[in-house]
């Protein structure tokens, strides 16, 4: 049974290397392309929004455009009749007449003002032109206004040359609200615009990070699947000697040789399970399937049992530990078997990372109403850009193709989602070559 399980999960292992391989070969590539499909797309969107925003600007010129020619006909049409109109002419002249000095407003009286205006509406309405106006009959060098750019591109003038025997008098057609009606009439168009820009440019955005998003899990995925590749290989060689060793000679009648293979097998097959069942738990922590069971906790004593398991294999390479529990407040409210583990993790963690002799310290205090525990090891330390990703899940600090540490990129995970299920944070500080420190912060009771 365990060698015909050996060979189902040499074959599984198989196939993921063969997967794993490929994702690699691929790995080399795909950075280069997802860089390139970020860039052309950019690129593509650039020229869409630079030809909406000049089309949008091209549809103003267009409204101007029609304004102005409706200004003038509606001005051209007004002048015809007021030209036609001798009696109107001569009053306006003789008021112009009354102005001693040029450049300056004819002052009409009531009727020329009132037919003037009623020409305007006319031709206003003739034309189907609503908005605002004012009008003013000048004398050359008369300014009318100016708006509030400067410049007086919302006056439209038309001499009045038979109005008596005064030359160079003006009629001027004021709109002081042109612009404000050239955004209105193109107002729906604008906003529908803008809006589809603002659309157009989220979905871009999350369109990007959800490709970068998958390309993290496809770098994960690909490290994980060579991590499981890597952990695996030693057990199952193991398993497979020794089942070799076994059949090799069917007459073997030494027990304690059988034994012996029998318990390498059931070992190493006890590591695969315990590998295995890592990344189970940890996917079943995702869906929160695992519920924690609190109970009041002394954090000092847990930290004596967590160190139990490892002290001797600290011992082992000649290591050190300095505890220096100094908390007044060390009693907190947590799940003592996951609580226990995160903190043999984080041990685990700073024996691996320590190289050589480990030198492990284990500090706790209290900072206003938190226990703060500190775990330091004066070892290869962690750079900057991956003080964020340390976290993540399969996420491992590169070495190249050295595997002398062994691990899936699990743990930091699982400790960091045990601490934040009870309500705490932990922080990494870390510098490349000076060692590294997992502060964990929790409420005390």
């Amino acid at each position: 049974m365990l060698l015909s399980s050996y060979w189902f999960v040499n074959d599984l292992l198989t196939r993921f290397r063969l997967h794993g391989k490929g994702l690699i070969l691929r790995s080399h590539m795909k950075p280069n392309r997802t860089w390139l499909f970020i860039v052309i797309s950019s690129i593509a969107l650039l020229l869409v929004l630079i030809i909406q925003v000049n089309w949008i600007f091209e549809t103003a010129k267009i409204k101007e455009a029609l304004f102005s020619e409706k200004a003038n006909m509606v001005l051209s049409r007004t002048t015809e009749a007021l030209r036609s109109d001798k009696e109107t002419c001569i009053k306006i002249g003789a008021c112009a007449e009354m102005e001693g000095s040029s450049g300056s407003a004819v002052k009409l009286g009531e009727d020329e003002v009132h037919k003037i205006d009623s020409l305007f509406n006319h031709y206003m309405r003739f034309y189907n032109f609503h908005v605002d106006y004012t009008f003013v009959v000048t004398k050359p060098g008369f300014a009318a206004g100016e708006n509030e750019s400067g410049s007086a591109n919302y006056i439209y003038n038309k001499p009045l040359n038979d109005a008596a025997s005064n030359p160079g008098i003006e009629l001027k057609l004021i709109f002081p609200e042109k612009k404000q009606f050239i955004m209105a009439e193109m107002g729906t168009m604008f906003l529908t615009s803008v809006v589809l820009i603002l659309v157009v440019l989220v979905l871009f955005w999350r369109t990007i990070l959800s490709l970068m998003k998958q390309k993290k899990i496809s770098e994960h995925t690909t490290d994980f699947l060579n991590n499981m590749t890597h952990e695996f290989k030693t057990p199952l060689t193991n398993i497979a000697l020794a089942g070799r060793m076994i059949m090799k000679d069917s007459t073997i009648q030494q027990e304690d040789k059988i034994k012996h293979y029998s318990g390498i097998i059931l070992e190493e097959n006890e590591k695969l399970q315990l590998q295995v069942g890592q990344v189970l738990s940890m996917t079943a922590f995702e869906r929160g399937e695992i519920p924690l069971l609190k109970t009041e906790l002394n954090f000092h004593a847990l930290i004596h049992e967590a160190l139990k398991g490892i002290s001797v294999q600290i011992e082992n390479i000649q290591g050190n530990i300095r505890l220096n529990l100094e908390a007044d407040r060390f009693m907190v409210m947590g799940d003592k078997t996951h609580l226990t583990n995160a903190m043999c993790n984080l041990v685990d963690n700073a024996v691996k990372y320590s190289g050589g002799k480990p030198e492990i310290s284990i500090q706790t205090c209290n900072s206003g109403q938190y226990l703060v525990v500190a775990i330091s090891d004066g070892g290869i330390g962690i750079e900057k850009e991956y003080h964020k990703k340390v976290f993540d899940t399969f996420f491992r600090v590169p070495t190249g193709d050295v595997h002398d540490v062994k691990g899936f990129g699990l743990g930091l995970a699982y400790v960091k989602k045990i601490i934040e299920m009870h309500g705490g944070s932990i922080e990494l500080q870390s510098q490349k070559g000076k060692g590294t420190t997992f502060k964990v912060i929790l409420s005390y009771v």
